[in-house]
């Protein structure tokens, strides 16, 4: 299960030491719950969405549906001229006299109805740059209106849990002594010994580090390498937005649940998600993150999912063990985050879903599950 970790887990994971003691207690955190969010996902159906239907172009057969295009209806789903305030001018172009406006990107977005009920799916990158959110228009406008339109927005992980996140980082993520040599193979720990020899107070910190989390570490340091930043992930950049209508935000799963799916696994499946990281270099890595980061500004949660597989099979040493993890950290969690958006969803008061974009496409993603369970009489409508 070769998933990037920033598009797995809500809390980021930053090294020691980039600051001993604020980046240490907030940013390591948030560095954890970074890579937490691109994995997790669970069980069972509170409520039947058997008759939400799916709005984006899909095909007439059936087919998995794909992104919501950029034309604006005359009205939202789920939205009214009571609920969607006045929206300030966002149009995207050139003008005779200025320069063409950066357009954001398109980003995995679906829409689901059933009724007078609505729910709205991002697929989010835990982290970004700067130029992924144009400061005159940060999203595309039937993203922007359908956030207006929703008192509520839902993450995986509420902001209020990531503020006290550390303290469960500690406890199931970290040992007293350097437990990370004793779970390990004498090869694996050469392995992470020499990945790290040109970052010491890193190993230091690693050598503390149960091997799920040390392979989060691994992969996020490469990942900062390459220039991304948690301050521009998907998450914060909606929030920025979405305060200004003063909506309630709330979680798809608590922490202890998005960490309980790692530390459920067994020392087996921990060593080969780490082996995984190890597998590559941090330049492939770093290739890995930037290729991921391209399919998610285009759009596609299918091309997302697809590629991560494809790195999946190619990297697993353990195939059994690999399919093992991925059930686990994605499919587990995808059916826990559909359970609860559904149950969350009421008649004329849509709900707007942000979720990793890895947790999207496939016929086990979070559109996938929600397309299997409804009835259409015919293909949905471009949106």
């Amino acid at each position: 299960m070769h998933v990037a970790s920033h598009e797995c887990f809500k809390i980021p994971v930053v090294p020691e030491s980039y600051d001993k003691s604020r980046v240490r207690r907030a940013a390591f955190a948030q560095a954890t719950a970074f890579v937490l969010s691109l994995v997790l996902f669970t069980a069972g159906m509170a409520e039947s969405p058997s008759s939400f239907a799916v709005i984006g172009t899909r095909t007439p057969t059936g087919g998995t549906p794909q992104p919501a295009g950029d034309a604006e209806p005359a009205a939202l789903p789920g939205a009214s001229s009571a609920a969607t305030p006045q929206a300030p001018d966002r149009t995207n172009g050139t003008t005779a006299s200025g320069p063409v406006r950066v357009a954001p990107p398109r980003m995995p977005f679906y829409v689901a109805t059933k009724g007078a009920t609505t729910i709205y799916v991002l697929g989010t990158l835990h982290v970004g740059f700067a130029s992924d959110y144009p400061q005159e228009q940060p999203f595309r406008k039937p993203i922007l209106g359908a956030l207006d339109a929703s008192p509520t927005l839902a993450l995986e992980i509420s902001p209020d849990e990531l503020l006290v996140s550390q303290d469960d980082v500690n406890r199931y993520g970290m040992c007293r002594s350097e437990c990370l040599i004793d779970y390990l193979p004498k090869p694996m720990w050469q392995q992470v010994e020499a990945r790290m020899r040109n970052n010491p107070e890193a190993l230091k910190e690693l050598r503390h580090t149960r091997p799920w989390l040390a392979s989060m570490l691994i992969e996020t340091y490469d990942t900062l390498k390459a220039g991304f930043q948690s301050e521009y992930g998907t998450e914060s950049q909606l929030q920025n937005v979405y305060l200004r209508v003063r909506g309630k935000i709330v979680g798809l799963e608590t922490l202890n649940e998005q960490i309980s799916t790692f530390t459920r696994l067994t020392s087996a499946q921990q060593r080969e998600m780490l082996a995984q990281d190890l597998a590559q270099t941090p330049a492939q890595n770093i290739a890995d993150v930037k290729e991921l980061h391209r399919l998610w500004r285009i759009g596609d949660a299918d091309a997302l999912k697809a590629w991560d597989d494809a790195k999946t099979s190619k990297l697993a040493k353990s195939k059994a063990l690999a399919v093992q993890v991925d059930n686990r950290v994605v499919d587990e969690r995808n059916r826990r985050f559909v359970n609860r958006m559904v149950a969350i969803a009421a008649p004329d008061k849509p709900v707007f879903v942000a979720i990793g974009g890895l947790h999207l496409g496939g016929p086990k993603g979070g559109v996938g599950l929600l397309l299997a369970l409804i009835n259409i009489s015919g293909p949905p409508r471009p949106y």
